[in-house]
Parts: C-alpha cells; sequence; structure tokens
C-alpha cells in the first residue's frame, strides 16, 4: 500500500491494483494505540493461555481514515507523456537531454493511481517504452507508420486478418525501426501464431476509427455525407466505416444543415465530474443519452450507472418525442 500525490493534490491511496479517496472520519469512541497489540484473531491461533496484561497506552485518537475505492486519476499520465512525444529516431528532440522522459517508477511517484491501472492506461494510449522510458508516438508518426503497414497489405494483397511479422519487418525495417512497426502492428492488430509462422489480424474498427481521426484532425467542421465517403474510401478493402466506430473521437450534428461531424475526443475533457458536464453543456445544450454517454462513461464509479450520473448533473425532458438531457445550473 503507497500514498500518492503532490503537494496540490488530495491523497490517496493505492494497492496493487486499485485506488481510494482518503477521507478523515470522527468517532465517538475514543481509539487507544497500544505498542504490540494484538487483535482477538492473533490471540485464538496462539496456544499459550492468555492473561492479563497491564500494558502502556502510547497515544489515542478520536478519528481514523476511512477509505473509498474511487476512479484512478489518469489525465495527468496523458499530459506527462505528451509534453515530449516520440516523432521516429532521426527527430532532434532525441538528441535532447532536456527533453522530459519519465519511467516506470516516476510514473509510480507522480501518478494518483494503482500500478496495475497505469499499466492498463498506458496499454490504451498506446504508448511505448523505448530506451527505459515510456513515449507515447506523436498522432503523425503513428500514422505515417500504419499507413506504411496498410499499403503494404494492398500492395500484396494480402487480407487484413493475416499480415505476416516477418515480412512485415524485412519490407518496412528500411524505412522505420523494427520495433516500431512491431509495436504499431500490436497497437492495431491481434497477435497469432499459425504453422510457426507469427501474424497480425489488424482490427478494422481500430484502423477505421484512426483514419477517421486524421481525417478530421485538420477540419474544424466536415460535411457529414462528404466525410462518410472520403473515409470509406481511405480504409483497407473488406473493412466497414460505421459512425459507431468514433464513439469518444466525434460527434455528429444531425440539426444543421447539411448535416456535420467534427472531432470531440474524451480525453480532451476535464476529469472532474462537474467540470466535464459543465464542458459538455457550453458545447452543446441539450445532448440525447446515446450522444453524451461516450463522453461520460468513464465517469462512473464503482457500482455506478450511466442513469444515475444523468440524474445527479442534468435534468430531462422531451423534444420531438426524444428524451435529452440540459444543465441543472446556468452555464456561463
Amino acid at each position: 500500500m503507497v500514498i500518492r500525490g503532490d503537494k496540490d493534490e488530495q491523497a490517496v491511496l493505492c494497492s496493487k491494483d486499485k485506488t481510494y479517496d482518503l477521507k478523515v472520519a470522527d468517532t465517538s469512541n475514543m481509539l487507544l494505540l497500544i505498542p504490540g497489540c494484538k487483535t482477538p484473531d492473533q490471540l485464538r491461533m496462539e496456544e499459550t493461555p492468555c492473561n492479563i496484561i497491564h500494558t502502556e497506552i502510547f497515544g489515542f485518537s478520536n478519528n481514523y481514515w476511512e477509505l473509498r475505492r474511487c476512479r484512478p486519476k489518469l489525465k495527468k499520465l496523458k499530459r506527462l507523456l505528451m509534453q515530449n512525444t516520440y516523432e521516429g529516431p532521426d527527430s532532434q528532440k532525441e538528441n535532447d537531454s532536456k527533453c522530459l522522459k519519465y519511467t516506470t517508477e516516476d510514473l509510480l511517484d507522480q501518478i494518483q493511481a494503482s500500478e496495475d491501472e497505469i499499466m492498463a492506461q498506458l496499454q490504451v494510449l498506446n504508448a511505448c517504452e523505448i530506451g527505459g522510458y515510456w513515449r507515447i508516438l506523436e498522432f503523425d508518426y503513428e500514422m505515417k507508420l500504419l499507413n506504411h503497414i496498410t499499403q503494404l497489405v494492398d500492395s500484396e494483397s494480402w487480407s487484413f486478418t493475416k499480415v505476416p511479422l516477418n515480412i512485415c519487418l524485412q519490407e518496412l525495417g528500411p524505412l522505420e525501426p523494427e520495433a516500431m512497426i512491431e509495436h504499431c502492428l500490436k497497437c492495431y492488430g491481434r497477435k497469432y501464431v499459425e504453422d510457426g509462422e507469427i501474424y497480425f489480424e489488424l482490427s478494422a474498427d481500430k484502423v477505421c476509427r484512426a483514419t477517421a481521426q486524421m481525417l478530421l484532425q485538420h477540419a474544424v467542421k466536415f460535411n457529414l455525407a462528404e466525410f462518410q465517403e472520403v473515409w470509406q474510401q481511405s480504409v483497407l478493402e473488406g473493412m466497414v466505416t460505421r459512425l459507431d466506430q468514433l464513439k469518444g473521437l466525434a460527434l455528429v450534428d444531425r440539426h444543421s444543415r447539411p448535416e456535420i461531424i467534427f472531432l470531440l475526443k474524451v480525453d480532451d475533457l476535464p476529469e472532474d465530474t462537474q467540470e466535464r458536464f459543465n464542458s459538455l453543456f457550453t458545447l452543446r445544450e441539450k445532448w440525447t443519452e446515446d450522444d453524451i454517454t461516450p463522453y461520460i462513461q468513464d465517469l462512473c464509479g464503482e457500482k455506478q450507472t450511466i442513469g444515475a450520473l444523468l440524474t445527479k448533473y442534468s435534468r430531462s425532458s422531451m423534444q420531438n418525442g426524444v428524451k435529452v438531457y440540459n444543465s441543472r445550473r446556468p452555464i456561463s
């Protein structure tokens, strides 16, 4: 067990796989602190008969620390790693000793989350360990790697469900480090072995989602119909693009004419629950449950539902026969 937090943060207690809020709770019963004190269970395990023992009271307290399971505070993890993204081995940044880099121990010291939760989030962020330091690939560099792979798949007429690792490394090794090619395959595919050969099955959903982000990142708003046409043309043959692949990444405005789509990443929204809702209701006055769910799902605590969150932080009404949610408080 370890307590984590900087001076300006509320302390949390972390086990190997869980995070807990630490709060002081008062008790009407005085708690006595006795050195070497044994619990009833420990006494029952001893074979020697129990005798009355005179002992010195070391101190007393009228409060104690109460633990409450909480969501790990992981926004800071991405913020730290985004300070120095990896743009490839030839980037001038790689020779700059002043650029911040973080080891696993550094992250454990600074992130208010358990080790297992931090490692799981590193996978979500597609981070990789380079020279002992955790790095997030610059999105343009990550797309460059993915494009190398998809172009090879297309030129060789492979099925995207059966991409041979060894041939990929042989063909693309002269262009990019083999470790980066394999890392990209792991991020966007599932590794399996067949007849002693290692293959990757590319995930259509992940590739389509990344391609959509690449198309949307430089456009403030995109005509939905035009976007869907360009999007489908930009992915490998056999992959089918669907709007539900973009949950938590992009938002569709069905009320504008023509309908539009724009980038809205859940990762860019505030971590605090009230601030998150304020941000969303500033962007759009009324939301359907389907539209807002991808942007608040990560706020749900243990045994908490989307419905409970919406009840607490919004009010509902009917609009053209559809239930919509708006803010409980005025948004400035």
